[in-house]
């Protein structure tokens, strides 16, 4: 495997992690108005499908998804072995942004989209998550490349106002249309 899917699928292991830690909390409301723990997970899974299957990758069939952990690791497997087939991972095609690789997909947008959502479930969970500066300007970059398409449809909100004093944490997700002072309710 590409080192640069291998950054994937780091980020893939982070993701699971968390998902671990959710104590089984699906139906718990997220940072996503509208979506559960659960609904983060689909989302994940069913857009890195979608990418793979428009590419003749189809990783297998769609795990189940009524343990969101264990249908995530199932998912994340089979997403691992599809970029270790042979060529895979440097095959190259017409990106949104220009010529790119499978690889290079996975990692920077598919990868992103795991961090930024891994935030959603951990603050969902009541998790700590934090990211540290290194990890915040690398996904700032990436960001940085999409220009105003960060915030078209279906990607992320417009930016929350934070302090000068904001943490890397607290900038990235203000950037992303996150509210760093989001908790989920408490439930009396």
């Amino acid at each position: 495997m590409t080192t640069t899917a291998q950054h994937f699928t780091q980020r893939a292991a982070t993701f699971a992690d968390i998902l671990d830690r959710a104590d089984a909390q699906w139906d718990a409301p997220t940072p996503c108005e509208g979506w559960s723990v659960r609904d983060v997970v689909a989302h994940v899974v069913d857009t890195e499908r979608d990418f793979l299957e428009r590419h003749d990758l189809a990783p297998g069939p769609r795990p189940d998804l009524t343990d969101p952990a264990a249908g995530w690791r199932r998912h994340a497997a089979d997403v691992a072995a599809v970029l270790d087939r042979d060529g895979v991972a440097d095959r190259e095609y017409d990106g949104f942004f220009g010529r790119t690789t499978i690889a290079a997909t996975m990692a920077d947008f598919y990868g992103w989209d795991l961090v930024v959502h891994g935030s959603d479930v951990a603050r969902a969970t009541r998790q700590p998550w934090s990211i540290d500066e290194a990890e915040a300007a690398e996904l700032h970059a990436t960001a940085d490349g999409w220009g105003d398409a960060l915030y078209s449809e279906g990607v992320c909100t417009g930016p929350v106002d934070v302090g000068p004093d904001a943490s890397a944490t607290d900038r990235l997700l203000a950037r992303l249309g996150r509210d760093p002072r989001w908790e989920p309710a408490t439930v009396s």
